[in-house]
């Protein structure tokens, strides 16, 4: 199933509206390095756990 991280469920002095989805591991990567990269977060296990926990599933839409 794919999941999705949206910068939106954190708060952030930046108010960032990205949404990454994707393969589960696909996102943690993506939204871990984004972290890094936008946020100023620092790499670590606890930083990719926290992304993994905040995963929601994304329904799909029938056409």
């Amino acid at each position: 199933m794919r999941k999705t991280a949206d910068c939106r469920d954190f708060p952030s002095e930046t108010k960032c509206t990205l949404t990454i989805s994707g393969e589960e591991e696909e996102v943690v990567s993506a939204a871990s390095e984004h972290a890094v990269s936008v946020h100023g977060h620092t790499d670590s296990l606890d930083l990719r756990k926290m992304v993994r926990d905040s995963l929601k599933d994304v329904i799909p839409e029938h056409a």
